[in-house]
């Protein structure tokens, strides 16, 4: 099936679901929408979240696809389930990996970093009561974080001082273990690791959403053959400022297009 896996996040941070994806499943064609217009979604109502996030799953189910992965933390955990409800195609969320964190901590205390909104959610909490039992888990808030990967700060002493913030109160704690509960993070895990120190082990939900990308395809006789699949980038934003960041995160030159939902 030459159908396209439709991925969307709030901004390019999903980015790295979608390199995920792309890796395991090379001759998926991507259709892979960017909500610019509305990052961040951390600083909207759980409402205008929802709202935008059923409205880019209509149009991606209008345009074939025949899967949408939701690469947001907070998309996630604001209109999940509505969207599972509303579409004919299945939907897969993103979640913090808490649960392998916990499972492969050494000492038992495990840190989360993620967008203020994600730290606060009911979905985070459901996680930690179902899978936290016997550890410690520190929630730490990164304001302004995705922003800074949305304009391109991958590096350099801004980054660096702002996340010797973020980190300072998990290494008071002494930490073992941290999720990335924020697409975007992904693309600074480098200052991360840096800031943390070496001995600290990340972890993010790539991966699992790239097997489960996989596995709901294999299950419904829908992988497609042949490849390497097409990918298409959307933003709803301005093209001309996403294109230069788009590129250095996907790691090759892609057209970068506009697109109103």
């Amino acid at each position: 099936m030459n159908a396209p896996v439709g991925v969307f996040d709030s901004g390019i941070g999903g980015l790295s679901v979608a390199r995920e994806i792309r890796a395991a499943l090379p001759a998926e064609p991507l259709l892979y929408v960017a909500d610019t217009a509305y990052v961040p979604y951390g600083d909207r109502s759980e409402e205008e979240v929802r709202a935008r996030s059923l409205a880019i799953g209509r149009w991606m189910q209008g345009q074939g696809a025949k899967v949408f992965v939701v690469a947001c933390n907070t998309a996630s955990g604001a209109a999940l389930e509505q969207l599972r409800e509303e579409l004919r195609i299945p939907v897969i969320g993103l979640e913090p990996a808490l649960k392998p964190a916990v499972r492969q901590s050494r000492n038992g205390r495990v840190g989360v970093m993620a967008t203020t909104r994600t730290c606060g959610s009911a979905r985070l909490q459901r996680l930690v009561d179902a899978h936290g039992t016997g550890a410690t888990i520190l929630r730490q808030p990164c304001p302004g974080l995705a922003d800074m990967v949305e304009d391109g700060m991958l590096a350099g002493p801004e980054l660096e001082a702002r996340m010797a913030e973020y980190v300072a109160p998990l290494r008071e704690a002494g930490v073992d273990t941290v999720v990335l509960g924020c697409t975007h993070y992904v693309f600074v895990r480098d200052a991360i690791q840096a800031a943390l120190g070496p001995d600290v082990l990340l972890m993010d939900s790539g991966e699992a959403i790239a097997r489960r990308t996989r596995q709901i395809l294999a299950e419904a006789g829908a992988l497609a053959e042949g490849g390497p699949g097409a990918v298409r980038i959307l933003t709803t934003g301005d093209p001309a400022e996403a294109a230069p960041v788009v590129e250095r995160l996907w790691g090759e030159p892609v057209r970068v297009e506009r697109v109103e939902i």
